[in-house]
């Protein structure tokens, strides 16, 4: 078990304004911020950051989504941080999700759902190396 975990903000929620919200729900349960960017996607990165969903009949729009309007990158830490992120986070449809949780409070849809959790120790390093040099982790 790790104690980071990667999450990025994604456009819906940066576009609605609801960034600096959702940094201070993450901080208020415990995390504390390692590494962290406001960039955009282009088509190709998104790609590549969900290839492991290339062959879903969501690929398509989802890279599309993706790409459409900046992110914020960042790698958490505290103890238990995936599984704890995870819960802070809530179900991936927001309907569903736990009253509380950021999706609960920030997310639209089960496609435009706020944020994205790592769902392992080992998705959680991969992610993060997708995003961030070592230079830029503290």
């Amino acid at each position: 078990m790790s104690n980071r975990t990667f999450t990025m903000i994604k456009p819906d929620a940066t576009g609605k304004g609801y960034t600096g919200a959702i940094l201070n729900d993450i901080i208020k349960a415990g995390f504390t911020i390692k590494a962290m960017k406001w960039t955009k996607l282009t088509i190709d990165q998104a790609a590549e950051f969900y290839a492991i969903h290339k062959e879903r009949p969501f690929f398509g729009e989802l890279i599309e989504f993706m790409s459409s309007g900046p992110i914020v990158a960042a790698i958490l830490e505290k103890n238990n941080a995936v599984n704890d992120f995870r819960k802070l986070i809530g179900a991936t449809d927001p309907a569903k999700a736990d009253e509380g949780t950021i999706r609960k409070k920030y997310a639209s849809s089960v496609g435009e759902n706020a944020v994205h959790g790592s769902d392992s120790d080992e998705n959680a390093l991969v992610e993060s190396d997708f995003f961030f040099s070592k230079l830029e982790r503290f």
